[in-house]
């Protein structure tokens, strides 16, 4: 009699054969009705795991999966950012004798068991992951997975994690305007609970302001979700609304780059009238008119730590997350205010600007 095969209980059970698969190992990310459903059938019909695939499913594949977060939603299909970390990660991976298996998602509730079940890594790298407290769940929801993310350090947060020291970047960004003579110093960027590095972004701009006495006007606060067109129509609230800024922080690159057309479009030059300063250090923002201050990630450091990271979890190593320091490149979009401007409480550049 032939033996009844996984594909074929998942064919009765009406779910995907990874997800027999979970339900027989006792995953959690399956429900309490599917699990019985597969198990059922799995005992009426004498299923037995093939041990034999099973040790050659194990053997090592030396290949690594790179889990990249679709962020079209965002009004891009990928973070340009993610591009250089893409090459970081598979250089780095190479210089170990791996492969790296790229894949580009929307991520689903199964999106890391699938890869587990499967067997195609022996580990995952994630780069992006949507809104952190959906994210930041469903780690919690997996029990030693192979798994570590380009993100946010929190204490107590499960899984496990390399990222930017983002307050300190942060700071050192706004500290460079403060020192430049700006008192008036808008922040563009989202700082809800699914954005914790952009959180701690703001959280270093804070710190500088207040290390500065300078006050936080809640008005130079402008949120803006990680895109051009987020930072362009922050900036443009920023003008209507008649903050006086005299420079912006912005939490990424993209949105500095947003910000800077919205100024160009009301006539409002940079650095001439505003400042304004990124954050990321994309590979082309060297090249931009006027060329980006803006806060630096190492991306090759940043690919050697993950890949090595995730290979110590791979060979049972304890590991811990970990921060890698940002630094400031200065640029020709930020400059030092004149001092009799540094004097005002507003810039009259913009109020002219807004009846021009």
């Amino acid at each position: 009699m032939n033996r009844v095969t996984a594909g074929e209980i998942a064919e009765l059970a009406g779910v995907s054969q990874s997800t027999v698969s979970r339900a027989l190992r006792g995953s959690p990310l399956v429900n309490s009705k599917t699990r019985e459903r597969v198990l059922r059938i799995a005992n009426e019909k004498n299923y037995k795991v093939n041990t034999s695939a099973s040790r050659l499913r194990s053997r090592k594949s030396r290949t690594l999966a790179l889990l990249v977060h679709d962020d079209s939603a965002m009004g891009s299909d990928i973070n340009p950012f993610f591009l250089s970390m893409i090459a970081a990660i598979t250089k780095a991976a190479a210089e170990k004798g791996y492969d790296i298996l790229l894949s580009f998602q929307q991520f689903s509730d199964n999106w890391i068991a699938d890869y587990e079940s499967s067997n195609k890594a022996e580990g995952v790298i994630m780069l992006g992951y949507g809104g952190y407290t959906d994210y930041i769940r469903k780690i919690g929801m997996l029990d030693n997975a192979h798994c570590v993310t380009w993100g946010p350090v929190i204490d107590g947060q499960p899984g496990h994690f390399v990222g930017c020291d983002n307050i300190h970047g942060g700071y050192i960004a706004t500290k460079h305007l403060l020192d430049s003579g700006h008192r008036r110093i808008a922040f563009i960027g989202d700082i809800s609970d699914d954005c914790p590095e952009f959180q701690a972004r703001y959280a270093g701009y804070r710190r500088a302001h207040e290390e500065f006495g300078a006050d936080l006007s809640p008005l130079l606060q402008a949120r803006a979700n990680p895109s051009e067109r987020g930072g362009y129509e922050a900036a443009e609230r920023l003008i209507d609304q008649g903050a006086g800024l005299t420079a912006a922080f912005c939490a990424t690159d993209l949105n500095a780059i947003g910000a800077i057309r919205a100024f160009r479009s009301r006539n409002i030059l940079v650095p001439a009238d505003v400042s304004v300063v990124g954050f990321d250090d994309l590979p082309s923002i060297a090249y931009t008119t006027p060329a980006l201050t803006t806060v630096r990630q190492d991306t090759a450091t940043a690919g050697h730590v993950l890949v090595e990271t995730l290979l110590d979890l791979v060979r049972g190593t304890d590991v811990i997350s970990r921060l890698l320091p940002p630094e400031l490149i200065v640029r020709q979009s930020s400059r030092q205010l004149r001092r009799e401007a540094a004097a005002e409480s507003s810039g009259p550049r913009l109020s002219d600007a807004r009846t021009a």
